[in-house]
């Protein structure tokens, strides 16, 4: 059952002095049911290495009380620092999926296995490392001013942590929307992400409008909530400002939320069933079992081998694909 509000009707006042109506009491004991919405439990700005990217939760500390989202980045470029963004070093994955999704600016990808090109607003890379990877290289900064976005990391369940990894890249007009809400990952009002991803998690980037209105209906058994704002200010329920983190409390109720400012809110929200796993953690992995993240290691070493065996993969565009 998705959880909505749920509207009283106005019922005339009985005869002074008369028996409450069934009707009357009907109504009032449903304006007595109305749902309130979900409040803010827990809010971060997260920490900054010095670079462009601020990292909000790893698997290590809101992960634990969030997963399956386990690690979120913001990064956000311009100029010089877009170029810099180019050094960033390979580095492998095995037991979860990353999550890549564009706010503002574009980024550039060439894969000869997969293709070629641009990603802009609401445009994704989604890769599930699986059993491992490694990349870091497979997206380049255009020339734009700015670059903003966000890296999300999914904890795998048992059955796909060991699994064939699995890349796409998908541009901004092959994704689709609900209102003001692209749907990154899962289902919402009835659309469907064409990212290949888990069951029971939705993953949302949304765009308000100053002084715009949307409330969040949570599939059943979401009980999981949170949302990062990118830009402009929300209230939702208190007020949320550009860069902070938002953990709302457990349950289904609703997310009830405004653009509070004079320029567009532009926010990730993430819903889902809780991942029923404990986080077993390697250096860039997370599994659910210490054999699992032995095994996940274990076949990182082997594809660092094969990938320094590969050599120079460098495309025409100076990406590097992912190696898996």
């Amino acid at each position: 059952m998705i959880v909505g509000l749920i509207r009283s009707e106005v019922v005339p006042p009985t005869p002074e002095g008369g028996p409450m109506s069934v009707s009357t009491a009907s109504s009032n004991a449903t304006a007595a049911m109305a749902v309130v919405p979900r409040k803010i439990m827990r809010r971060t700005r997260g920490h900054q290495s010095g670079g462009p990217i601020t990292r909000l939760m790893s698997p290590s500390d809101l992960g634990q009380f969030l997963k399956p989202f386990v690690f979120l980045d913001i990064f956000d470029a311009d100029g010089a620092t877009i170029q810099g963004m180019r050094d960033m070093p390979l580095h492998p994955h095995s037991g979860i999926a990353t999550v890549t999704v564009i706010v503002e600016g574009s980024m550039c990808y060439s894969d000869p296995a997969i293709g070629s090109g641009t990603l802009g607003y609401g445009g994704v890379e989604w890769m599930r490392a699986g059993g491992g990877v490694w990349h870091g290289k497979e997206l380049s900064g255009e020339d734009v001013p700015r670059i903003l976005g966000f890296q999300l990391w999914l904890s795998l369940p048992a059955e796909l942590e060991n699994s064939e990894p699995v890349s796409r890249y998908i541009e901004a007009k092959d994704m689709v929307s609900a209102g003001p809400a692209h749907i990154i990952v899962g289902s919402h009002q009835g659309v469907q992400s064409p990212v290949p991803a888990l069951e029971g998690v939705n993953y949302l980037l949304v765009t308000l409008r100053p002084g715009e209105r949307w409330t969040y209906a949570p599939p059943a058994d979401h009980t999981v909530g949170w949302l990062a704002l990118a830009k402009g200010s929300l209230d939702a329920g208190s007020p949320v400002a550009a860069g902070e983190m938002v953990i709302f409390e457990s349950g289904q109720a609703p997310i009830e939320l405004a653009a509070s400012g004079r320029d567009d809110a532009v926010f990730v929200l993430g819903s889902a069933v809780p991942h029923p796993y404990p986080l077993h953690l390697g250096y860039y992995s997370v599994h659910t079992s210490a054999q699992a993240l032995a095994a996940g290691e274990s076949r990182i070493a082997e594809l660092g081998r094969n990938m320094q065996e590969a050599g120079d993969r460098r495309t025409a565009s100076g990406t590097i694909p992912v190696f898996r």
